[in-house]
């Protein structure tokens, strides 16, 4: 599922990001640009204007409350949504991360975080990092406030926890 957000719902599309949906998102882009483009890319539209939610040959999901918490909500209730928290996307231009060796990390991320992390994932399109640091717990934990509980972490084959992909969520 694709997303199209617009510009008063920033917040709603790097949380959407960091959830693994593909969600483009400008804080400029115009009405008319943004139906555009939803038509042309099949993205859903989510936006708060109700002129916006109205016009014909859109998929369009017009978000209710200001509180990013019950955005959240609505979204993943209306569309029926499972959430997940891989991080495949950069939280800040949308793109699929690619996985990064240390080496080249080195000098782009804290001496203490090349040597205490294994894993790290670059952006190819605006040269960010990441890493799982325990910004992903306190991620973990904002999720759960918003009413959506992850899978249930499965143990990969090197020991290391991440979600099992094939757990299901509780209804």
């Amino acid at each position: 599922m694709k997303f199209l957000v617009d510009g008063m719902l920033g917040r709603l599309a790097r949380w959407l990001r960091i959830m693994g949906y593909d969600t483009a998102y400008h804080p400029n882009w115009q009405d008319q640009e943004l139906a555009r483009m939803a038509r042309a890319q099949g993205r859903i539209l989510l936006t708060r204007d109700t002129e916006l939610a109205r016009r014909k040959g859109i998929h369009c999901l017009l978000i209710e409350d200001q509180g990013l918490e019950d955005q959240i909500r609505q979204v993943f209730q209306e569309l029926q949504l499972s959430p997940r928290m891989d991080l495949p996307r950069c939280t800040v231009c949308n793109a699929l991360l690619e996985e990064a060796s240390t080496d080249e990390v080195r000098g782009r991320v804290p001496l203490h975080i090349a040597r205490s992390q294994k894993r790290f994932r670059r952006c190819p399109q605006c040269n960010r990092v990441y890493w799982a640091g325990t910004h992903v717990e306190r991620m973990r934990e904002r999720m759960k406030g918003f009413g959506l509980q992850l899978p249930l972490k499965a143990t990969n084959r090197k020991g290391s926890k991440r979600p099992d992909p094939k757990a299901q969520t509780p209804g």
